[in-house]
């Protein structure tokens, strides 16, 4: 396989028969993964995102498998040019995963050398917008480095879908990722993130694994002051989809939080 090194080499350096470079497509998934139930894939993807897809054979992905499962979706939709069994996949490394592509120092430019060959590639991630919230950053970086063109394609991406449907300022926003797990960290984390939204108006947008989702909300219920705004958005694009947003003296009145096992992004502001 060719090393960043060469592989940089081999991008300004083609002979004038060699075939031109593929491009590398950013695909988005929908955000049913790991839900009980999927919503049709019709419904919630574009037509031409789904045939865009259909064409490729080559994938860099989070997860071989379910990229598998999602490509059998399209199939039923727009029909695979390459039979699932044909798709030639390649997993990102779960340090890149745990840590996320930059802090992992992880170079990616071996994994577009089928590009560098001339086939078009997908970049996928297992729900919503690759290398937002998600892995594949490094990936998209390397490609600019070796002159690969990044084409994203249209898709749901949790974190604006929420944003839109918060109330919350859309104009000035920063995500944050996840918030700690200790108990105590959590606290001065929420309150941090508090204090910015109410100084200078900018919306705090941060997810939470759904088996922890009721307890984050919980905790930034308890932590937040009375008349900062929260929303909830789970489950989005689904039919069991849960969007709320009011202040927190509001949510104190409610009895059980509306987001125990679901994919949730939470936002706080003014």
């Amino acid at each position: 396989m060719t090393t960043g090194a060469s592989a940089n080499a081999d991008s300004t350096q083609r002979s004038a028969g060699s075939p031109p470079l593929g491009k590398l497509y950013l695909v988005p998934a929908p955000l049913d993964f790991g839900c009980t139930t999927e919503s049709p894939l019709q419904d919630v993807m574009p037509l031409g995102t789904l045939q865009a897809a259909a064409g490729l054979q080559h994938w860099i992905c989070e997860n071989a498998k379910t990229t598998r499962a999602y490509l059998k979706r399209i199939n039923t939709v727009v029909p695979l040019t390459h039979a699932v069994q044909q798709q030639l996949l390649v997993e990102l490394p779960h340090a890149v995963h745990k840590k996320g592509d930059h802090a992992a120092g992880f170079d990616a430019a071996p994994l577009l050398a089928p590009a560098l060959q001339g086939h078009d590639m997908g970049l996928v991630s297992e729900a919503g917008m690759p290398a937002v919230a998600d892995p594949g950053s490094s990936v998209v970086r390397a490609a600019h480095a070796l002159g690969i063109a990044v084409v994203p394609l249209s898709g749901p991406t949790s974190l604006l879908l929420a944003l839109a449907a918060s109330g919350l300022n859309g104009q000035n926003f920063a995500f944050v990722g996840y918030l700690p797990q200790d108990a105590e960290e959590r606290t001065q984390r929420i309150r941090s993130l508090e204090s910015l939204a109410l100084k200078t108006g900018q919306t705090q947008l941060f997810i939470e694994t759904p088996y922890r989702s009721a307890a984050l909300h919980k905790a930034l219920v308890q932590a937040l002051q009375h008349n900062t705004r929260l929303a909830v958005c789970g489950s989005l694009t689904l039919a069991s989809a849960h969007i709320e947003s009011r202040a927190i003296k509001e949510w104190r009145q409610r009895e059980a939080a509306p987001t125990a096992d679901m994919p949730t992004v939470f936002a706080i502001g003014r």
